[in-house]
């Protein structure tokens, strides 16, 4: 396990394996000589600011320890280019929600122009079980997916690689402790239950899925591929940028109340970098303050029927979309069902991804004088098999 500092990474094991974390972390759980961070998350928020404060202590200016040990700096900090980075968690369950206002009614108006929101959209938080065993980190490309499709004009379904590849620009949250088995989460302790936030792409195939949702949820449309960023930003580290959201309409009930700001101002960016566009091209940039249900909501409402939520769960927002044009968080809303395509200064056009497309998904919170990085992810589209 790592920390980003600057262009290095501190190595926590060889830290753990010192003693530093002995007054918080009992010396033989080891958490941190670890290929994952579940063991550390089920540990809960007082252990994880504790942590936090010894690392803060360590990594001071007045602190000796590390500042005039040079023998263990060479130990500890690692150059990021020399560092290979994984899945940061073993991840049991997934689950995506749909909580962007902007972007349901974009993708309302283009399905259902007379009511772009469902009845039930502004009571709760929408979202479905995705698959966690094909989540994988940034840099890992992605095979164009087969399925079924039935164009409008055809009068029966079609097999063959997806026309229609999509990208959805999202963040997600890993869960810490969790619950036992049938007992809810209460709004008021959901954050208690956050380690901290990842970028997300859930690549979307939007021919399959036009053709298998109905009557239910997405299916293959979703589960071929999901990419995450590896580093993992603490609710801590982003307390600083902590901001009210959207108004809601409706009162939520009870169970969905709080009183606490409970979005934050991160500013996301996606790029889009072709065999013909050497140049990555900016085609969106949106913020996760635009959410309308927030990560508290989503989690108590999760865990409102009972569900136990464990360690290492990633919970998605969906695709966030924000209230102009620039700011859609997919080529379905960018393009607008390929009716609206995007134009680069070379000539090129896009309503889909085509193979050999790399999709870069960037994050960060911007204080005075500093910069909380989410990393990137990335992936680049392979021709179908």
């Amino acid at each position: 396990m790592g920390v980003a500092i600057g262009d290095f990474v501190l190595d926590l094991a060889v830290l753990e394996a010192e003693g530093f974390f002995n007054e918080v972390i009992a010396r033989e759980q080891r958490v941190f000589d670890q290929p994952t961070l579940n063991a550390f998350m089920a540990l809960g928020r007082p252990v994880w600011r504790a942590v936090r404060a010894t690392l803060t202590r360590l990594l001071s200016a007045d602190e000796p320890t590390l500042r005039d040990n040079a023998r263990l700096r060479e130990r500890v900090l690692w150059p990021q280019a020399q560092v290979t980075l994984h899945l940061p968690a073993t991840i049991g369950d997934y689950t995506d929600f749909y909580s962007s206002r902007e972007h349901a009614t974009n993708v309302g108006q283009m399905l259902r122009p007379d009511q772009p929101l469902m009845p039930n959209w502004l009571h709760l938080p929408v979202g479905y079980h995705g698959r966690s065993s094909s989540i994988v980190p940034s840099g890992t490309p992605i095979r164009r997916p087969s399925g079924q499709t039935k164009p409008d004009a055809a009068p029966a379904p079609l097999f063959g690689p997806s026309k229609n590849l999509d990208f959805e620009l999202e963040m997600g949250f890993f869960i810490g402790p969790g619950n036992t088995l049938g007992q809810p989460i209460p709004i008021e302790q959901a954050e208690e239950n956050i380690f901290g936030l990842v970028l997300v792409n859930d690549w979307s195939a939007r021919d399959v899925q036009k053709w298998e949702y109905q009557p239910l949820g997405p299916f293959l449309a979703k589960n071929f591929a999901t990419s995450i960023s590896p580093w993992v930003v603490t609710l801590d580290a982003l307390e600083p940028f902590r901001c009210a959201g959207p108004a809601q309409d409706l009162a939520p009930l009870p169970y969905l109340q709080s009183a606490n700001a409970q979005a934050y101002d991160i500013q996301l960016e996606v790029t889009l970098r072709g065999a013909t566009l050497p140049e990555p091209q900016r085609i969106c940039a949106s913020n996760f303050k635009y959410l309308y249900w927030s990560m508290a909501q989503q989690l108590a409402h999760h865990a409102v029927g009972g569900c136990n939520l464990r360690p290492g769960d990633l919970l998605a927002s969906g695709t966030i979309s924000g209230p102009e044009p620039h700011m859609r968080g997919s080529l379905l809303e960018l393009a607008w069902r390929g009716s609206q395509p995007l134009t680069f200064p070379n000539g090129e056009t896009r309503s889909w991804l085509q193979d050999g497309d790399t999709l870069t998904l960037t994050g960060f919170c911007q204080g005075e004088g500093y910069r909380v990085g989410f990393g990137e992810v990335s992936g680049q589209i392979l021709p179908a098999l």
